[in-house]
């Protein structure tokens, strides 16, 4: 006998076996009515497997959409694909690596006006739905049926969580099956995320056109604004954008835009987000569309290019490979690029290259384009040529008749061109400035060059220029381009002299050099230049070839090898005779790292583009410095010195030799072949370089604190001319960046490292002198010379300069002797040219 509810409200039998009667009861009651149904009537036996059949087949379809669906769960750690973006030396953003355009906010950073547009357009029921709109749904499966077989597009009723759904884990599939897995994802979902995640996700994945996800991106793509500063009649319309993000931001449609966005206004304040007054405010402005980002990468292709190389080499390229890559990793590079010095070193080495072009022929297009093929501004923009430089534009010839020519624009427009080159062809695809109503040709230098300028103490490369535009050409002339460097080469030649028992006052002939090449090619003898003994210091400051051979020969070819291999100016060289003038070839780089190691007393330091790398969270996860610093994180100050780094770089070169170097290589801008460098009032050192031919021409140096170093030359090598000098080509553009650059150069003298003992010579001879003093006339004939202990000379007396007179004009009168018997010769008997048979300098 049961119980009745009273007896359960008077606790005489217990709840739980109330229920378990009462469910037993009812499940035996329900049993007994199916079953006389069931033999009862056929129509029920029917209807009851109808619907038995329904729900198996909608489990079966259940699991077999549900099998392979990706895993909701992995939202909660999703990483978005983020550029990489790179700052300079001080801490600025100058460029960015992306292929897309991306950037991550925080829900909070999503100003609220935003959302509010965002939940208005496509999904004003978001707060309250599990991930599927039931109604929007209903709306969306009616729509398909109205339009199945037309050929139309049906609404597509997704939620915000669906449209996740579909981008980050579906894909774009426009198909029944797709929708029904994007249900069943949006679920999923909603069950792993908050609301506000799945918002914040979406605001920052959602493809909105011009190759922009998310807001902030299309923030700046549509109005070149933060989207914390936007307007709202711009928050609505970036609201409109999910629906066709390739269509309203393009011209023509704006009327079509300006309808949706005040549809976007309108359900705003039906929605009560915004008043009736802002609605009508938002939709009286016009769209305000910009159709150019306005800059924000320095033009420092070349050295932004050797930090993107250097990236990828680290941590890859693509999503693929790695969690850091270039590409997706959302990387922050902390770089050495100084925009200001670099913007010096471009415009130098630009205006250096025009100068020595003059007024010579133009040097032909640049590209050409099949004009035959059609659509001549497709294919000028798809080649990615321009140029920055003055208001030189890029553009292609239209058509060429007789003194008659138009030239083409990548926008399509087109303009009459003007001082045109008989070679000039349709096609062609040159450099134009504007002029009157037209514009006339330009030409681009053919001679091409490198630069760099580098902190010598540190190995930091403030700037990089590796040719006239890197639009134009992207092949690095500073660090990929092998010349010879010429007689820049030398000042390491002499280091090697003076480390193996050699000074700066160690006399040296420079009337003729014999020396035995082996038994095929017997003694070769050289001379030139001016006859007579000179200190070594003579000799580096006047480039002197027979001197710099005889020095490395004294020291041994095999001594100066090991010092060019131990400063990484090349690998591998020669241990010829040659070799000391320069035969052997090295990078505008290398030339640059090894005169900075001189001027950091011989300590060589890598050079660096990259200071440290950090991980989209922010931690370090790479940098150039792996100095240690012991003490430098302790919790609490422990009175002791004040921790500080280890010294810097590798000792490449004994430091007073180094300095003894560098001293002599100051007369080269005080009264040698750098002379033009002189008026700039700086402590500068340096040497110029002249290959033969003469092909390339160069000068490396600078101060104590940064050097510079460029060359300029053709490049497939051919002769540049015979006025064609270091001094006179590549010095007067080093002396163009230094006054574009005066802030960062110190006029600081140089220091002298420990066991250097200055003391005053006689330039001429060499010998010490006790009864003058140095003044600032560079043609002085007293100077302060460097030495290490125990090497310095004896004092000059008035019968040594004497003596050393008549030495010189005997030298003189021998030499003008000789010269009527015509070349020097071999002990073969062959004429002896060693500039040209062995790649010498001038």
């Amino acid at each position: 006998m049961s119980e009745t509810p009273e007896a359960i409200e008077n606790d005489t039998v217990p709840f739980g076996q109330y229920a378990r009667q009462r469910f037993t009861g009812d499940l035996a009651a329900a049993a007994a009515w199916f079953g006389e149904k069931w033999r009862g009537s056929w129509l029920f036996k029917l209807a009851a497997f109808a619907l038995i059949c329904l729900v198996v087949l909608w489990f079966a379809a259940w699991a077999f959409l549900a099998r392979d669906l990706p895993d909701a769960s992995s939202l909660a750690d999703y990483q978005t694909p983020l550029p990489t973006v790179v700052r300079g030396i001080d801490g600025e953003i100058v460029h960015s690596y992306a292929r897309e355009r991306r950037v991550q906010l925080q829900f909070e950073d999503f100003p609220e006006p935003l959302v509010n547009a965002y939940l208005s357009a496509e999904d004003k029921t978001f707060f309250s739905h599990g991930g599927v709109d039931v109604t929007g749904t209903a709306n969306a499966v009616f729509d398909y049926a109205t339009k199945y077989g037309s050929g139309e597009r049906a609404v597509g009723g997704s939620t915000i969580t669906q449209q996740l759904a579909k981008i980050l884990l579906l894909g774009d599939e426009y198909s029944i099956t797709r929708k029904l897995k994007e249900m069943i994802l949006a679920s999923r979902i909603e069950g792993v995320l908050s609301k506000e995640e799945i918002l914040e996700l979406y605001l920052n994945e959602i493809p909105l056109g011009r190759r922009s996800f998310g807001v902030q991106a299309a923030a700046r793509a549509y109005f070149d604004k933060d989207v914390g500063d936007l307007d709202l009649h711009e928050f609505a319309f970036l609201a409109i954008l999910p629906k066709a993000p390739e269509r309203y931001g393009r011209s023509g449609q704006e009327q079509a835009a300006m309808d949706r966005r005040d549809f976007v206004l309108s359900q705003m304040a039906e929605n009560g987000f915004i008043t009736e007054a802002e609605r009508a405010s938002a939709s009286g402005q016009p769209l305000g569309l910009t159709r150019q980002r306005s800059r924000r990468s320095a033009d420092a292709g070349y050295f932004l290019e050797e930090v993107r190389r250097q990236l990828i080499a680290e941590f890859g390229e693509a999503a693929e490979d790695g969690e850091n890559s270039v590409y997706a990793g959302g990387l922050w590079v902390r770089t050495s690029l100084d925009v200001e010095m670099q913007a010096a070193a471009r415009d130098s080495l630009r205006r250096g290259l025009v100068r020595y072009h003059g007024r010579r022929a133009w040097s032909g297009p640049i590209a050409t384009i099949p004009l035959e093929e059609g659509n001549w501004s497709g294919q000028l923009a798809s080649s990615y040529l321009s140029i920055n430089y003055e208001d030189w534009r890029i553009g292609v010839v239209t058509q060429r008749s007789g003194s008659s020519a138009t030239i083409g624009f990548s926008d399509g427009e087109e303009a009459p061109l003007s001082n045109l080159p008989n070679a000039l062809k349709a096609g062609d695809v040159i450099a134009v400035s504007p002029q009157g109503t037209g514009f006339r040709v330009r030409t681009i230098p053919e001679a091409q060059g490198g630069m760099v300028v580098q902190n010598a103490q540190s190995g930091r490369v403030l700037a990089m220029q590796g040719g006239f535009d890197h639009r134009l050409s992207d092949f690095n002339r500073a660090t990929q381009a092998m010349r010879q460097p010429g007689s820049t080469i030398k000042p390491f030649v002499y280091a090697t002299g003076l480390d193996n028992g050699m000074t700066p006052s160690t006399q040296i002939d420079n009337t003729r050099y014999c020396y035995y090449q082996g038994r095929r090619l017997g003694q070769k003898c050289i001379r030139g230049g001016r006859a007579g003994q000179f200190p070594m210091r003579y000799g580096l400051e006047q480039s002197q070839n027979i001197m710099t051979v005889q020095i490395g020969m004294q020291a041994g070819m095999d001594n100066v090898v090991e010092t060019i291999e131990g400063l990484g100016i090349s690998e591998d060289p020669d241990p010829y005779a040659a070799t000391s003038l320069g035969a052997e070839e090295s990078t505008v780089m290398r030339m640059v790292a090894a005169y900075s190691a001189m001027a950091n007393h011989g300590r060589l330091n890598e050079p660096s583009v990259i200071d440290y790398v950090q991980d989209r969270n922010g931690a370090v996860i790479w940098r150039a410095d792996t100095r240690s610093c012991n003490g430098c994180n302790m919790a609490e100050y422990d009175g002791s010195a004040m921790p500080r780094f280890g010294i810097k770089g590798e000792q490449a070169m004994d430091a007073r030799t180094a300095f003894q170097t560098m001293h002599m290589l100051e007369g080269v801008v005080s009264r040698g072949t750098a002379t033009v460098l002189n008026g700039l009032n700086l402590p500068l050192f340096g040497k110029t370089g002249t290959t033969t031919g003469p092909k390339d021409v160069w000068f490396v140096g600078g101060t104590q604190r940064l050097i510079a170093g460029a060359y300029v030359g053709f490049d497939t090598p051919r002769n540049m001319g015979g006025y064609a000098f270091g001094g006179t080509i590549v010095a007067p553009i080093i002396k163009d960046l230094i006054e574009n650059s005066r802030d960062h150069w110190s006029d600081l003298p140089a220091i002298a490292p420990e066991g250097i003992r200055m003391v005053r010579v006689d330039r001429r001879t060499g010998k010490r002198v006790l009864d003058g003093w140095p003044s600032d006339d560079a043609r002085s004939d007293v100077i302060w010379e460097a030495f290490k202990p125990n090497t310095e000379p004896e004092r000059s007396t008035r019968q040594d300069e004497i003596a050393a007179k008549r030495d010189e004009i005997l030298a003189l009168v021998r030499e003008s002797r000789r010269g009527s018997d015509g070349p020097a010769e071999s002990s073969n008997g062959e004429p002896s040219d060693f500039v040209e048979e062995q790649g010498g300098i001038y």
